[in-house]
């Protein structure tokens, strides 16, 4: 005869032998994300604000780049389609220690590999102090402050 016990989120089951058989719900762990929803707002808001102001398309990726991260930024930027020539991608990964901006033709025209390289020193320091959100919202408006508005940039064709 068997005999059934349950509390919770446990079963048990006394077999015939005597033995105890207890079932117990097991959640998995879930993922830890690396930010949290405030931050991942605040750089939401400051791609949102570089990209309606510029005209550009701006977006940022955080993740793995692998051994030729130069080629997978520039693959990422591929992805934007119709708008890589106006793309403008910041790769960062923490865990190699690399990162990459990518600047399509128009954003290239507008930003310079001078601001590029200004941006890229701001954002390290940062990195440094593991400030990560900080240095990817500050290299957004350095990035932004550099390519002007969508104003100038007509005005200046």
């Amino acid at each position: 005869m068997l005999a059934a016990q349950e509390s919770g989120d446990t079963g048990g089951v006394v077999t015939p032998t005597g033995r105890l058989s207890i079932a117990r719900r097991i959640e998995p762990d879930r993922p830890r994300l690396p930010f949290s929803p405030g931050q991942l707002a605040r750089v939401d808001e400051a791609i949102a604000l570089s990209t309606r102001t510029t005209g550009l398309e701006f977006a940022v990726y955080v993740g793995g780049l692998g051994e030729d991260s130069r080629a997978q930024a520039e693959d990422m930027h591929a992805t934007l389609g119709a708008r890589a020539a106006e793309g403008v991608l910041i790769a960062v990964s923490p865990g190699e220690r690399k990162f990459e901006i990518v600047t399509g033709d128009e954003a290239y025209r507008r930003i310079p590999d001078r601001s590029c390289q200004l941006a890229a020193m701001s954002m390290v320091a940062s990195f440094k102090e593991d400030e990560l959100i900080d240095g990817l919202i500050g290299g957004l408006r350095m990035l932004s402050d550099a390519a002007g508005t969508r104003a100038e940039a007509r005005s200046a064709h």
